[in-house]
């Protein structure tokens, strides 16, 4: 039989299980925060129907989409897990209430050229708030608050959740005349940081017709900076003059006073005027953060306000507000710079039982006990030298290891070293339970992300 070289396809990660457990973490404290602002899990099909997710055709997802045929049916792999969420709330409407507020932590996949860091399959985490015909302002302030707890729990210091509004920027390309380009000079500004100004200036004249004054006055727009009550006054003197400037200028205000009532600290978020995110379909508040000690990585989180969800669906307005967390990059971007923690345990078990005896049955009562407490419990069954048992143990990681040779059964007791400190004590069962339990409730607060 020849034997094939196993291999993995390029831009799919594969982790070690220690690794594993580091991404096992992230996923569940992220899982559990989201769970703390009353949002309610929700798993959609990896496949779906072609039409469905290509509901609005063309661009750079029908390039980027993996789609077959099975039999008479058109399928396609969710490409990301808003589309999904479309179809789900248009098709499920009667069933739901709203608002409605969803998390969805899973994989989607894209056939883009994989580069360092991007990947085809890939998991994002999400949470969506859905209206039903309207959707209060408070929203768009308390999701940032949820993105500067999820970090903040993961053990990220040093990140920044820069906001804007485009109907700040829809209304101010609408003084300019340039409404009719409003959605060009978006996604153009939106590389402002990635190219520089001149390049922006070149692209706005050369590619979209923009006359030099226009395009002066949109970067000297886009170069307002300062403390977020200064960026704020100067906006202010642009009002006035245009209704959707104004109520973007409104929201932009409500947002950041209710992100200060929310807790996020005045340094961690910031008016940025030239976020405005790719996508056409953002409506209001949009999102993007970044790690200020790496602001080549881009950004880790971003979303924002949308006024139309499932209009390719059905014909109810359901406005929403949403972010997705990259956290297949997010994991690769942390390892890559070294800022995982080495402190966090990641054995698959926090007890490695060693029988040294043909008698097995106290191994067995004892790792029973353990399990019963929650304490997650192995019991290494193979008939090796003991050297061989230690060996297996250190590379596990184990924290604990039970040694029950026949002196320790004939006593019930349990000899139980700490691999750590090397101490090792004779005790009984619920000794054992009580030290184990201690050390995991300790070890617990360990975040996975050190800086």
């Amino acid at each position: 039989m020849e034997r094939i070289k196993p291999h993995t396809l390029s831009g799919f990660m594969e982790l070690l299980p220690g690794e594993q457990a580091l991404m096992d973490k992230i996923t569940d404290t992220i899982r559990r925060v989201y769970g703390l602002y009353g949002f309610t899990a929700l798993d959609t099909p990896l496949i779906e129907s072609s039409d469905v997710l290509l509901a609005k055709g063309g661009g750079e997802t029908e390039k980027q989409i993996y789609r077959f045929s099975k039999g008479d049916n058109d399928l396609a792999l969710r490409f990301d897990l808003t589309v999904p969420l479309a179809k789900y709330v248009a098709m499920n409407y009667p069933k739901l209430t709203f608002p409605f507020r969803r998390y969805q932590i899973g994989k989607v996949y894209r056939g883009e050229r994989p580069q360092r860091g991007r990947f085809r399959e890939f998991y994002q985490a999400d949470i969506d708030v859905i209206g039903d015909g309207s959707l209060d302002i408070m929203n768009e302030a308390e999701v940032p608050s949820i993105i500067y707890r999820v970090f903040t729990e993961l053990g990220l210091r040093k990140f920044v959740i820069r906001v804007n509004n485009r109907k700040l920027l829809t209304g101010f390309y609408d003084m300019l005349g340039l409404s009719d380009k409003a959605g060009d000079i978006m996604r153009t500004v939106d590389k402002l940081e990635k190219i520089g100004p001149e390049k922006v200036r070149a692209i706005l004249c050369d590619d979209f017709d923009i006359p030099g004054e226009s395009a002066g006055k949109i970067l000297d727009f886009m170069a307002i900076r300062g403390g977020n009550d200064h960026v704020l006054a100067e906006l202010s003197g642009y009002t006035g003059k245009n209704a959707t400037f104004d109520r973007g200028y409104e929201e932009l205000k409500t947002v950041v006073t209710y992100l200060k009532d929310f807790g996020v600290p005045e340094d961690h978020f910031t008016v940025d005027l030239t976020i405005a995110r790719g996508l056409d379909y953002y409506t209001g508040t949009v999102y993007e953060t970044q790690m200020t000690d790496y602001p080549e990585v881009g950004s880790i989180c971003s979303g924002g306000r949308y006024d139309d969800l499932a209009g390719y669906y059905t014909d109810r307005a359901l406005p929403g507000v949403g972010i997705s967390i990259g956290l297949t990059r997010l994991f690769f971007i942390l390892s890559d710079r070294g800022l995982l923690s080495g402190e966090l345990p990641t054995a698959p078990a926090d007890v490695l039982i060693l029988p040294m005896s043909e008698r097995r049955s106290f191994a067995v009562e004892t790792a029973t006990a353990l399990r019963k407490a929650g304490i997650r419990t192995q019991i290494y069954s193979e008939d090796r030298k003991f050297k061989a048992k230690m060996t297996y143990a250190n590379r596990l990681g184990v924290p604990f290891i039970a040694i029950l040779g026949d002196d320790e059964i004939d006593r019930r007791m349990v000899s139980l070293k700490d691999m750590r400190t090397g101490v090792q004590e004779l005790l009984p069962i619920d000794r054992v339970v009580e030290t184990v339990a201690c050390a995991v409730a300790a070890s617990g607060g360990i975040a996975p992300i050190k800086e």
